[in-house]
């Protein structure tokens, strides 16, 4: 029989000292019917991202000239997977902050076929070390998601999020600088069915987070507006929200 791909990519800017503990921990072989491979997005790294991921395992590795963005870096990674020939995609940060154990976890109802785009979700899970004025801003922006899309939703900012072929294949980002909010409107808005999966998080011990409030509020909100602005085509699916149980555990080179 043959099998079905998963790949796992992780779009990385500078992150060294991180990206090889990443990929070294994401498994391998995890479910009969399917391969997995690595995919990195080198968002115009200046250290030697490209070269600790190739020497850590990655299958392959697409690098930018400069740094765009979260944003591109993520759009490029969901083109990638489709052509790769991925039944599967997962997208998970190079910081080391979510845990590559849980990939068959997130992936679970996509391969059930209960769901077409999944987050790990940290509000639903473990926390630890998230700083107060970030715990409130990702509260803010995903209760905004949530109105916005009249479904309630834990995680709207989560670096951890799986894709059926067909959402990654229809999936639209409006802008270059992040993608969290705008993705995940997108695509509930197109009828794809989504499901939170509780996982632990842990706030980075290397590397620096890009995000800068004042920058991040000033290019997020318009990009929301212009989101909810365009028109989108609905899919076979109804969009729904799956609430799974709350959880306490837990150029193109080949490399």
């Amino acid at each position: 029989m043959t099998k079905k791909k998963i790949i796992v990519f992780m779009p990385a800017h500078n992150e060294e000292d991180n990206i090889g503990g990443v990929i070294a921990r994401v498994p391998r072989v995890f479910h009969s019917h399917y391969t997995v491979e690595v995919l990195v997005i080198d968002d115009g790294s200046t250290d030697a991202t490209v070269q600790v991921a190739r020497v850590g395992g990655a299958d392959h590795i697409v690098s930018f000239p400069r740094n765009k963005g979260l944003g591109a870096a993520v759009r490029e990674g969901l083109q990638q997977c489709c052509l790769l020939g991925a039944d599967i995609g997962i997208m998970i940060d190079a910081d080391n902050e979510y845990p590559p154990e849980q990939i068959p976890d997130v992936l679970a109802p996509i391969i059930e076929g209960r769901a077409d785009y999944t987050f790990g979700s940290r509000f639903k899970g473990q926390i630890r070390g998230m700083k107060l004025h970030r715990r409130l801003g990702n509260y803010v922006f995903t209760l905004l998601q949530a109105i916005l899309l009249r479904r309630w939703i834990y995680d709207g900012q989560s670096g951890m999020r799986g894709f059926s072929r067909e959402a990654m294949e229809h999936a639209h980002i409006v802008h270059d600088y992040n993608y969290a909010q705008v993705l995940t409107l997108n695509l509930v808005r197109q009828g794809f069915r989504l499901a939170e999966i509780p996982i632990s998080y842990q706030v980075r011990t290397k590397g620096q987070s890009f995000i800068k409030f004042r920058q991040y509020v000033t290019s997020v909100l318009p990009a929301i507006y212009k989101e909810m602005r365009s028109p989108v085509s609905r899919r076979k699916h109804e969009a729904v929200v799956v609430h799974e149980p709350h959880d306490e555990r837990k150029q193109v080179y080949e490399a």
